[in-house]
């Protein structure tokens, strides 16, 4: 791989975005602090109206510190919302997605621009109810993009955008396509500044894996992301698109020790090697992989689905330190879910285990880090707000800089 791809994905966004830097910068510095404790919290609890309830996805900041997400559902018409979290822990909520066609249950988390824009996908709804892409301007005014209509161009995006320099987002849909699947095997797609779609590719459902999930892009272009099915073995595969819509699959899992049904988005270390979670394989209960730049896999961790954690469902995020954090859906000492950190030598610690109560169950998604080193995340389900019995609506919450571990 040329030496312009060996970026992290921060860095692959730093013309996007300058916070980029400042994060990397961040980070760096945060390798060279005294160790100290970490704290946990809940900044929000969700009360299933208005609101919003069920958070699927991982958070973005904002220069300001405040964080963005969506919610399944809830809002005015309970088919989901986008919402900001203040650094003073208010929660407004800046769309309400309706029954009409601008979407309807954000699954995936947003992206933003420099204007403050945010963009995500919502899994249905739209002009033909399977799908849309999305835009929200500061003033909570939402555009629908592009409606997906179920066919070639893709359906059901479940996944993140990727956004490029120019302004163009990428993404892919979980079904549609041209593939071989019953509901199709899912796209990768482009969507440029004028809203006009092109299918970069199309899965088969053969040996290039099917239902793929979020992409990343390097320096150069390419951009990178898992499928949770099919491949060689029927357990998946890691795929690298290159700028010119050129598939390669780099790995293809075979559901032993290796790892099985990676559902996350990768993430890049500093010199391009990647890494992942698979949600079965291992031991019994989902690893912690990287793949060398030379498409070597290594399985960093096997969880053993007891108080380490089971079924990582999230992408990871890296620290400069070789620090690895993630969580995992079941798993800790409640079975309610864990945020756990892996060295590169194999060594896991559990950062925080939820209880299912106030502080949350089940988080679903990957973790965003702050310049300082802390770790903000949701939880699908738990908190302070439940009704009947319910197990709660979710949560967002705040773990303190991590201790490193040697």
């Amino acid at each position: 791989m040329p030496q312009m791809q060996h970026r992290s994905d921060i860095l692959s966004r730093i013309t996007t975005y300058a916070i980029a830097i400042a994060i990397v910068l961040g980070i760096a510095f945060i390798g060279n602090q005294p160790l100290q404790a970490q704290s946990y919290s809940v900044l929000y609890s969700f009360t299933g109206g208005a609101d919003g309830a069920y958070p699927f996805a991982p958070l973005v900041l904002d220069f300001a510190g405040n964080l963005y997400g969506t919610t399944e559902y809830g809002g005015t018409s309970q088919h989901g919302a986008v919402f900001k979290l203040n650094t003073g822990g208010t929660e407004s909520v800046v769309y309400s997605f309706t029954v009409s066609g601008d979407g309807q249950y954000p699954f995936a988390g947003l992206v933003w621009d420099f204007a403050g824009n945010l963009y995500g996908t919502t899994q249905y709804g739209g002009a033909f109810g399977n799908g849309t892409v999305f835009k929200v301007d500061r003033n909570g005014t939402e555009t629908v993009l592009y409606s997906f209509t179920g066919g070639a161009d893709g359906a059901n995006p479940r996944a993140h955008l990727t956004r490029d320099i120019a302004g163009n987002l990428y993404g892919t849909t979980y079904y549609g396509g041209s593939g071989s699947c019953v509901q199709g095997c899912g796209v990768v797609f482009k969507l440029d500044k004028n809203g006009n779609e092109t299918v970069l590719y199309s899965f088969t459902g053969g040996a290039d894996g099917s239902n793929p999930s979020g992409l990343i892009q390097d320096w150069a272009g390419n951009l990178y992301g898992t499928t949770s099915n099919f491949g060689s073995s029927g357990f998946g595969t890691i795929f690298k698109l290159s700028k010119d819509a050129k598939e390669t699959v780099l790995y293809r899992f075979t559901g032993s020790g290796d790892g099985a049904y990676p559902v996350a988005p990768l993430a890049f270390d500093l010199v391009g090697n990647l890494y992942g979670t698979t949600q079965y394989g291992g031991v019994c209960c989902g690893t912690v992989f990287k793949l060398t730049k030379e498409g070597k896999e290594i399985v960093l961790y096997e969880f053993t689905g007891g108080q380490d954690g089971a079924q990582p469902l999230s992408g990871l995020v890296l620290d400069l330190a070789g620090h690895i954090y993630g969580t995992t859906y079941w798993g800790g000492t409640a079975n309610a879910g864990t945020v756990f950190q892996v060295n590169e030598n194999g060594t896991e610690s559990i950062l925080h285990s939820f209880a299912g109560g106030e502080d949350g169950a089940y988080p679903y998604a990957g973790l965003a880090m702050d310049i300082f080193g802390n770790l903000y995340g949701t939880t699908q389900y738990g908190g302070g707000n439940s009704i009947g019995g319910a197990s709660g609506f979710g949560t967002v919450f705040k773990l303190t800089r991590p201790s490193t571990i040697p």
